[in-house]
């Protein structure tokens, strides 16, 4: 669906939405998200900002699923694999729905 990334954590498959509260929560805890979005375009977007977008953007969140799990998880699966989903909220950040 469009505006929509998915996450594989623990063998569980995520859905990530940048709804309008997901946006605004991450904002307050993250800054500005254009600046987010010009730390990533220059690579220099900290993991732990990475993660923290997806938590706030998560759709369903599993009750069982704490950050550190979800850090834990990208951490593991490596950056490159978090890249897709990173792209995504970012698109969707900059051109909205």
């Amino acid at each position: 669906m469009r505006g929509e990334a998915v996450l594989r954590v623990a063998g569980e498959t995520l859905v990530l939405r940048p709804s309008f509260a997901a946006l605004v929560a991450a904002e307050e805890e993250l800054g500005p998200l254009f600046a987010l979005v010009e730390r990533a375009a220059e690579g220099r977007l900290a993991l732990g900002e990475m993660v923290g977008l997806f938590w706030h953007c998560l759709r369903d969140r599993p009750a069982a699923l704490t950050r550190d799990t979800l850090g834990d998880a990208v951490t593991a699966q490596g950056l490159t694999r978090a890249m897709a989903p990173l792209k995504m909220l970012i698109g969707q950040i900059l051109a909205g729905r």
